[in-house]
């Protein structure tokens, strides 16, 4: 039996580093100001060291949270449900989006099956150790999870993120797999926010209107059947979440408690990033949003977080690729403040 999971506050950031970072890119060799939201964000990663100037980024990884559910039997996606379980052979492979993307930018993929309604017994043991169950149930009729699954999950998620810092990552990603999960992300956004379900549904794989009038019914059935439970974020991710979800969300707030930052990708990890911040209340000070998703839950999402994307392709991959691609910018402004040298030693 896992222990109960309750909200523990997680310590800000750096103050004192963030200031002398603003203070040695306000001295540099450029008109002040002049890098723009790069100089912020460069003053986030000394924060989040507790270092001025901040070292490189030299480690950074996704983690895939790989989970099927229950809802994408009802005719939610572009997609059948088989597709997951070939995506988890092809991240576990490196043949994925992300794999491509990672493999540019020097970042790191692993891989997790939470919930994958099949097993994998031809890949390595490692994908499937944290296992809660075959699928989540589907949402708008039952329960996703039971509460003591969505604890199980949660707390994988927190161990997979101590492992991770442990073994040195600087920077992470919670990246997703699934077909279904954009269903699974309004529901819990809408939740989080208190907004209704149209506010929040989007077309996730690419599906007509008359399907996302239907996604949009859905999610509308499943916050109805929820009702006020939702407002203990351990009953939302078992009420209308699922494994893959709840291990991201403990993931995110497992980093952020352990003082590693986490770059949110799109629809998926904003709405997991709202209840990691439930459950671990300070979590929001150590994430940036990668990119923009094509969603329209994800901006009300990271309004919420008080963030701002770094990046915008008019992405809705998924697997945490958005994000990857965001981390050349991270580097870029470490290498900002650490590499331009100061006004003063130039005249």
């Amino acid at each position: 039996m896992n222990p109960v999971v309750q909200s523990t506050p997680v310590r800000a950031p750096s103050n004192p580093a963030y200031a002398a970072a603003r203070e040695l890119s306000d001295g540099q060799a450029k008109p002040l100001g002049a890098l723009g939201d790069l100089e912020t964000l460069a003053a986030w990663v000394a924060a989040c060291q507790g270092h001025c100037p901040p070292r490189q980024l030299d480690d950074v990884r996704v983690v895939v949270f790989a989970g099927d559910h229950g809802v994408a039997q009802d005719g939610v996606s572009a997609y059948p449900a088989e597709i997951t379980p070939a995506m988890v052979y092809g991240i576990a492979a490196g043949h994925a989006g992300v794999s491509a993307l990672a493999a540019a930018n020097d970042v790191r993929v692993s891989i997790y099956d939470l919930g994958v309604a099949v097993d994998f017994p031809d890949l390595p043991p490692e994908i499937s150790r944290f296992k809660v169950r075959r699928s989540s149930g589907a949402i708008h009729l039952t329960d996703a999870l039971t509460r003591e699954e969505a604890e199980q999950a949660i707390a994988a998620g927190d161990r997979i993120a101590a492992e991770q810092v442990a073994d040195g990552a600087q920077l992470l990603i919670a990246g997703d797999l699934g077909i279904g999960n954009t269903t699974i992300a309004a529901a819990l956004i809408a939740a989080s926010l208190g907004v209704p379900a149209a506010a929040v549904t989007g077309r996730g794989t690419g599906i007509d209107e008359g399907t996302l009038v239907h996604k949009t019914a859905l999610v509308e059935a499943a916050l109805a059947r929820a009702g006020e439970r939702v407002a203990d974020p351990v009953e939302r991710l078992a009420a209308i979440g699922s494994a893959d979800f709840a291990a991201a969300a403990g993931f995110i707030a497992g980093a952020a408690r352990r003082g590693v930052p986490v770059l949110l990708d799109g629809v998926i990890a904003a709405a997991e990033a709202l209840v990691a911040e439930d459950l671990a209340p300070g979590t929001r000070g150590w994430l940036q949003a990668g990119h923009r998703s094509t969603e329209p839950g994800q901006a009300l999402a990271l309004d919420r977080l008080g963030l701002k994307p770094l990046v915008d392709f008019s992405m809705r991959l998924g697997e945490g690729s958005g994000a990857v691609l965001a981390v050349p910018m991270v580097r870029s402004a470490v290498a900002a403040l650490t590499g331009i040298a100061q006004l003063a030693d130039l005249t």
